[in-house]
C-alpha cells in the first residue's frame, strides 16, 4: 500500500513538472506572437503617422526636412494647411467631400437593397432556371469592369445622364451587384429553414417574411458587403473621371489628383487632402468591423 502511494505521488509530480513546462512554453509563444503582432502593427501604421504629422507641419519645414524630424520641435504645427485644403482654390476640398459622400451612400445602399431581394430569391424560391442564373451573376465577378465603360458611357450620353451622379449610381451598382448577390445568398443559405417554413405557416408574405425575418438576421452580412462596396466607392478614381468628370460634381480622390499636378511641391497640402480622404472610410470601418468577419465566414462551412 505504501509503495503504491509513493508511485502515486511520484507521478503526481511528474505530471505537474510536465504541464508546468508546456504551459511555459505556450505562455511563451503566445507572448512571442503577441510582440510580433504588436510591432506589425507599429510599423504599419507609421506611413499614416508620418502623412498626419506633415499634413500639419509648415510648408518650408514639410518640403526641407522629413516628417520624423517633427520630433525635434514638436510645437511648430498648424492647421492652415486644412482649412486651405477645405476652403481653397475654384474646387475645393470641402465640396469634394460632399459630393464623395453623395456618390458613396447612394451607391452602397441601392446595390444592398437589390441584392438582398436577388439573393433571397435564389435561396427561398422555387423556379425554373434558378441555379443557372444565379450561376450567370457570379459569374459576371470575372468581368472586367473596364469592359464596360464605352458601351455605359454611349448609353448614359443617349440618354442625357453624363456628368450627373445618376450615372455614377447606376455604374456603382452594376458594377457591385454580383459580389452582393454572392455574399448575402451564401449568407442566407446559412439560414435555418426551419424559421421560413414556421413564417409561412403562419400565412406571411415572402414580403413579410424577407422584411421582418431575414433582413434582422442578415445584417452581419449587409454589413460585410456595406464595408466593401463604400471603401471601393470612396476609393474610385476611374468611375467617377469617366461619368462624372471634373468640375463642380468631381469627388474627392479627383480633387487629389488634382492637387498632385498643381501643387506637386506642397507635401503639406498633399498629405491633408489625402488624410482627408482617409478619415470617413476609417470611420465606417471602425463601426462595422464587428460584422465583418462574421458575415464573410458565415455559410462558408455549409454544405
Amino acid at each position: 500500500m505504501t509503495m503504491t502511494t509513493a508511485d502515486d505521488t511520484t507521478r503526481e509530480v511528474v505530471v505537474k513538472r510536465k504541464s508546468g513546462r508546456g504551459v511555459g512554453k505556450a505562455g511563451k509563444a503566445g507572448w512571442l506572437v503577441e510582440s510580433a503582432v504588436l510591432i506589425l502593427c507599429l510599423l504599419w501604421l507609421v506611413p499614416t503617422v508620418g502623412l498626419f504629422i506633415t499634413s500639419v507641419r509648415y510648408a518650408d519645414a514639410a518640403n526641407q526636412s522629413g516628417w520624423w524630424m517633427w520630433i525635434a520641435n514638436p510645437l511648430a504645427v498648424t492647421m492652415e494647411n486644412y482649412k486651405e485644403v477645405l476652403t481653397g482654390g475654384p474646387n475645393p476640398m470641402g465640396l469634394a467631400f460632399v459630393n464623395s459622400v453623395t456618390v458613396a451612400v447612394p451607391s452602397t445602399v441601392i446595390p444592398i437593397l437589390m441584392a438582398a431581394f436577388a439573393a433571397y430569391t435564389f435561396t427561398f424560391m422555387e423556379f425554373r432556371g434558378r441555379d443557372t442564373l444565379f450561376v450567370i451573376v457570379v459569374g459576371l465577378l470575372v468581368v472586367p469592369n473596364q469592359v464596360a465603360m464605352v458601351p455605359l458611357s454611349v448609353l448614359f450620353q443617349n440618354w442625357g445622364l453624363n456628368g450627373s451622379f445618376v450615372a455614377v449610381w447606376l455604374a456603382h451598382t452594376g458594377f457591385g451587384m454580383p459580389l452582393a448577390v454572392y455574399i448575402l445568398r451564401n449568407f442566407m443559405a446559412s439560414l435555418p429553414r426551419s424559421v421560413i417554413e414556421s413564417a409561412k405557416v403562419d400565412g406571411a408574405s415572402h414580403f413579410q417574411t424577407f422584411w421582418r425575418l431575414i433582413v434582422p438576421m442578415s445584417v452581419p452580412a449587409l454589413a460585410s458587403f456595406a464595408i466593401f462596396q463604400f471603401l471601393w466607392v470612396w476609393n474610385d478614381l476611374l468611375v467617377s473621371l469617366i461619368f462624372l468628370g471634373p468640375g463642380e460634381n468631381q469627388v474627392m480622390t479627383m480633387a487629389l489628383a488634382q492637387m498632385l499636378g498643381d501643387r506637386g511641391q506642397g507635401w503639406q497640402l498633399l498629405t491633408a487632402g489625402a488624410f482627408l480622404t482617409m478619415t470617413l472610410p476609417i470611420i465606417v470601418f471602425v463601426s462595422l468591423q464587428r460584422y465583418f468577419v462574421r458575415g464573410l465566414m458565415s455559410g462558408a462551412v455549409k454544405g
